[in-house]
């Protein structure tokens, strides 16, 4: 059967790595979350120092961080997890995945993601990861900028509210102890996402946009399960098509 390339798209919180990874397991592609590839940068730069704040506003060392990557000190890389079924991210060697998915990361990932820097290292990397074909990946910009001959480009939204609050669960579902789960703030979340979708869609380099042939799902009313199904038939459309 013919292999091809999918791209999904869409904002922050919408589900688009739960269905990207479920969709190449049912079909046997390999799954690459590239938004985990900027959230393991920017944990690298918290790390180290790289980012500060002034009155909520996010300052980046961007010397120091451009400095450390021109000279290939941050190595990102993913283990396929048999417990999960699903791939794991490393940071220098290091397994980052609980790390990465946290409220500190997700407020500074934007910034950092913004950086044309940043985004022609992993935009490289993510092109060589997709020589092959038989890849789904997700981010803000495959069907734009990584990949604009994408055999199959999908867009996801869906509102503010509906992605603050499933952000929420999946945070509380993770909080291991009361103290986390009491840190955790709706109102907080919300700001977070709608100042992600604004910083996503207004960067200078490769921002969030719909490309023209891709084909739009807002899940908001949608479950899981009816994702799955919706993705999985217009997958199997496509390659048919194409065959």
């Amino acid at each position: 059967m013919k292999k091809i390339i999918i791209a999904i798209d869409g904002h922050s919180s919408c589900g688009k790595s739960t269905m990207a990874k479920d969709l190449a397991k049912e079909i046997g592609y390999v799954y690459v979350d590239t938004g985990a590839m900027y959230r393991a940068v920017t944990l690298y730069a918290l790390r180290n120092g790289y980012i500060s704040h002034n009155d909520g506003v996010a300052l980046i060392d961007e010397s120091a961080l451009q400095a450390d990557i021109n000279a290939s000190k941050i190595s990102i890389s993913f283990k396929f997890n048999p417990e999960t079924g699903r791939p794991d991210t490393y940071l220098n060697g290091e397994k980052v995945e609980t790390e990465i998915r946290q409220m500190e990361v997700s407020s500074n990932v934007s910034p950092i993601a913004a950086l044309p820097f940043v985004r022609t290292l992993l935009t490289q990397q993510q092109q060589e990861m997709g020589k092959e074909k038989g890849i789904v990946m997700d981010g803000r910009d495959i069907g734009t900028a990584v990949f604009p001959n994408a055999e199959l480009k999908i867009f996801v939204t869906a509102s503010s509210k509906v992605r603050a609050q499933r952000r929420y669960d999946e945070l509380m579902g993770k909080a291991k102890t009361q103290e986390e789960k009491d840190a955790l703030n709706y109102d907080e979340i919300l700001k977070n996402v709608e100042e992600r979708d604004y910083i996503d869609s207004h960067r200078e380099t490769a921002p969030l946009k719909q490309a023209e042939d891709a084909v739009v799902l807002d899940n908001s009313n949608m479950t899981i399960a009816e994702q799955k199904e919706w993705l999985l038939k217009l997958t199997q459309d496509r390659v048919s098509a194409l065959a």
